[in-house]
């Protein structure tokens, strides 16, 4: 059938936090040809998934960790209280008062409300010995993350009412849904009665499916939902609007002046991003739309005149060059040291990544020798624990362990230049810093380097200046000699 003349746009929680911006730089974007034309699908408000789930930076605990780690201590429900009024505040900001506030006040409080009683019905079952609360645990994160979405897109859909614009609210959490459905059919299900030539679909960026989302995306589901939608509906191109630029390195660190948007990279640089957790675009959302060539564009909600990031997945840079300045800190190294694992590397690589796996650790590298594995994981000291205990559990004679490091990593869809690695090192050697490991794959298309953590911000400086360097007219310097 070939692409139909829709874009699907998906718009991050800092970004619906400031409804004004987002209605005048987005939806009545000065020079766009028609309203219309357009899906939207929307996150939570800023900070509202943290306290609907757990805090994601700090791991601080929100209504459903606190609900899963005690039956007796109903400490949650003073956190959903206390979200309750959060979001009834969030509502008298955007509402004013009147009969809107009244109407969306209604509509979040019916939705906490059931929560809430869904949640001591089920704690008053499990005190029965048949029950268990873990069987149950991932249907209670599911129906706590959909309320942040809902919440956002219904207040969305009917401010732009309000304002002159024919919205329409599209419930994809399946609240109250008598049947389970497959996330396909669900959207498809949504859409079929929906004329995107004159009305605005404000999707919510939660879709609840028989398989549930979250087991397998955890908090990239509303990713998931934009990328299925825009493969579904056979959209020309998938918007994502975040509240920075997808940029050469962090302007707090490099300053504004130095770092640029990229304004064209392909999908395996994106893959890189988000397995360093800039979230960029999950790397299984971006698959479908990689698989199914709709190009990806990254805009900033407070620059509407740029054109952002174009993400495609045949594009190469004209020469050779780093693109990007990107890493991560509060990495653990967890070093696995056992004599015994010469000739068996394979079988101690398989056990400590089931470990890693049942603990839901996330790895962002690692290293292997001949008697040594080190897994460099994205997680709380907490998880960290858990995982050594394991390991040293079921290798009692290894020694095991830990460091917390950062990685940074320079990033481009062509760095088959010869001798960058040489330069790379004696970039972050001039500045007085200790590399601990580094790699280069074969693929080419990243270099990672484990500092300690102190010298993370001097090694992205120092990378910055030396291989993505800026001219006057605004393009990354490409060492091509």
């Amino acid at each position: 059938m070939g692409k139909k003349m829709h874009t699907v746009e998906k718009i991050g929680g800092t970004s619906m936090s400031d409804y004004e911006s987002v209605r005048n730089n987005i939806i009545l974007k000065p020079g766009k040809p028609s309203l219309y034309k357009r899906v939207f699908v929307v996150s939570a408000y800023g900070g509202i998934t943290d306290q609907l789930l757990e805090y994601k930076k700090t791991g601080q605990p929100g209504v459903f960790a606190l609900f899963a780690n005690s039956m007796e201590d109903l400490s949650w429900r003073e956190k959903l209280g206390l979200l309750e009024q959060e979001l009834l505040s969030i509502n008298q900001q955007l509402f004013g008062e009147g009969e809107l506030l009244e109407k969306a006040n209604s509509f979040i409080i019916e939705k906490l409300t059931d929560a809430k009683q869904c949640l001591l019905d089920l704690q008053s079952l499990c005190t029965h010995g048949h029950f268990e609360l873990d069987s149950h645990l991932t249907t209670v994160r599911e129906m706590l993350a959909s309320i942040g979405e809902a919440h956002s897109a219904w207040n969305m859909a009917t401010l732009l009412q309000r304002d002159g614009v024919n919205a329409r609210f599209v419930d994809l959490t399946g609240w109250r849904a008598k049947e389970h459905v497959s996330l396909d059919m669900r959207i498809q299900q949504a859409f079929s009665k929906i004329d995107l030539t004159n009305e605005l679909p404000i999707v919510t960026g939660y879709a609840h499916s028989e398989t549930g989302l979250m087991s397998t995306f955890d908090r990239g589901y509303s990713e998931m939902t934009f990328s299925r939608i825009a493969v579904l509906t056979q959209a020309k191109e998938a918007v994502i609007h975040k509240e920075f630029h997808l940029s050469s390195a962090d302007p707090r660190l490099v300053g504004e002046e130095n770092a640029v948007p990229i304004g064209r990279t392909n999908y395996d640089v994106a893959d890189q991003l988000a397995n360093l957790g800039m979230e960029a675009i999950h790397p299984k959302a971006a698959k479908g739309l990689r698989q199914n060539d709709i190009p990806l564009r990254v805009k900033n909600t407070f620059e509407p005149e740029h054109a952002g990031t174009l993400i495609t997945g045949d594009y190469i840079s004209e020469s050779p060059c780093v693109e990007i300045i990107a890493g991560c800190k509060s990495i653990y190294a967890l070093e696995l040291f056992d004599q015994d694992m010469a000739g068996n590397l394979f079988e101690y690589e398989r056990d400590v990544m089931e470990i890693i796996k049942r603990f839901k650790g996330h790895v962002v590298s690692k290293d292997m020798n001949a008697n040594t594995i080190t897994h460099y994981l994205s997680a709380n000291l907490k998880t960290v624990k858990r995982i050594r205990a394991a390991i040293e559990k079921l290798f009692p004679e290894a020694d095991v362990n830990q460091q917390r490091v950062a990685i940074v990593s320079a990033i481009g869809s062509d760095l088959q230049i010869p001798g960058i690695l040489a330069k790379t090192v004696q970039a972050i050697a001039n500045s007085n810093i200790s590399v601990l490991a580094m790699h280069q794959s074969k693929r080419e298309v990243d270099m990672k380097f484990v500092v300690n953590e102190a010298d993370y911000d001097e090694a992205v400086k120092s990378l910055h200046a030396a291989l993505v360097e800026v001219h006057n007219h605004g393009q990354a310097i490409c060492l091509a000699s």
